[in-house]
């Protein structure tokens, strides 16, 4: 089979109910993650329909839909709404992660126990800089990342570069703060987005690579951040079956995406390891009521 007849799995899109497009404005003085990311007009939003759309037009069987980190409990609660909802309608296609405000616990666990018997797969992505918490707050994330596990859902979390150019949306999140999440909670699956921002690269000292054994590396928005070179040299750094695809949909076509990994310098086999293998066996035997 090659890689164009496997069925892909798209794990890092984002959509927002038709409200939240309406809203635009108003959001954007009311919430810091959404106006960081929303605010000026050209930003990308889409509906479920909008994200269907493309995957039928990409050949995307299956689409990880995250949240964004809002900042009060109400919006994640109403935008998780939405998000399991999309997930009914759409069975098999639409694999929903929810989002939490961690700083309030009694609320967050009481929203992550309701999401995880709707069907959420897992919690992300993770904002913790904009929702004023740090990845590394042990005290904070235990009561989180025990049900977390109880449940089987993955975390995804947003990480940056600490180096480089700045983007809307880079944010303060670099590797130190994941590698200490996966460190305290090694049985909670993490995907750290966007290369982890370099993180893979310290998969050359062996404590690193011991502590990252759960821990997996998504591919969104690679053409605004790496060459090519960047999913040869991971999949090498890390092992076979520690990089999923992602496009960041809206603010990358799934197709182009697509097309970047197809051209990339992978083997065919390791190509078909990125776009489907890997996440299926993540999904796979999980908490919610889907399957994969």
């Amino acid at each position: 089979m090659s890689a164009k007849e496997m069925r892909i799995i798209d794990f890092h899109t984002h959509v927002v109910p038709p409200w939240v497009i309406e809203e635009r404005e108003s959001l954007s003085t009311r919430d810091a993650c959404f106006a960081m990311l929303y605010s000026h007009p050209t930003s990308k939003l889409a509906t479920a329909e909008d994200l269907l759309q493309s995957m039928d037009e990409a050949g995307v069987s299956m689409s990880v839909v995250l949240n964004i980190g809002w900042m009060s409990h109400d919006l994640c609660v109403r935008t998780n709404d939405y998000l399991i909802e999309s997930s009914v309608k759409r069975p098999g296609r639409i694999i929903p992660f929810c989002m939490v405000q961690p700083t309030d616990v009694d609320l967050a666990l009481r929203e992550l126990e309701r999401c995880a018997a709707g069907g959420a797969r897992g919690i992300g992505e993770l904002r913790p800089d904009i929702q004023n918490y740090s990845l590394a707050d042990t005290n904070l994330l235990t009561p989180l990342m025990t049900l977390a596990a109880d449940h089987g859902m993955v975390l995804l979390t947003h990480v940056s570069e600490p180096v480089g150019h700045a983007y809307p949306g880079k944010g303060t999140i670099t590797p130190e703060q994941p590698y200490a999440l996966a460190e305290a909670f090694p049985q909670v699956t993490l995907v750290c987005a966007h290369w982890g921002g370099g993180l893979p690269f310290y998969y050359l000292m062996p404590e690193v690579r011991k502590t990252l054994s759960n821990v997996y590396f998504d591919t969104a928005a690679t053409q605004y951040l790496y060459s090519p070179e960047v999913f040869r040299i991971v999949s090498q750094l890390t092992g076979e079956g520690h990089v999923v695809f992602g496009s960041d949909f809206p603010l990358i076509p799934q197709q182009r995406a697509l097309n970047d990994l197809w051209s990339a310098p992978l083997s065919e086999e390791a190509q078909l390891e990125v776009l489907s293998a890997s996440a299926h066996r993540m999904l796979a035997n999980r908490g919610g009521t889907h399957h994969v």
